[in-house]
């Protein structure tokens, strides 16, 4: 798609131009993250570094489920329960 001299581009070209752009974008990132995935397959340490990245999204995972899942206890519904469950010991 070439543009003619004092023509303004069409929506339909626009439209196109910024898909070829976000593709090229894409494959870019797509390729510099392979390139770093064999890096990382390359090293001595691969196990250990799979286990510390896989202990790192389990403990941000959990974050966020904290975070957005439920909301947190009533400050008082917990004082409560730990006064209950103190009852209980000391009557056993």
């Amino acid at each position: 798609m070439t543009r003619e001299a004092g023509r303004d581009e069409g929506l339909d070209e626009r439209v196109v131009l910024l898909v070829a752009g976000a593709a090229d974008l894409a494959v870019s990132a797509v390729s510099s993250a392979l390139g770093a995935v064999r890096g990382l397959l390359r090293r001595s340490d691969a196990a250990e570094l799979a286990a510390e990245a896989e202990h790192e999204l389990t403990a941000r995972g959990r974050l966020v489920l904290d975070r957005y899942a439920a909301p947190p206890p009533a400050h008082l519904e917990l004082l409560a329960r730990h006064v209950v469950a103190r009852r209980a010991s000391d009557d056993a």
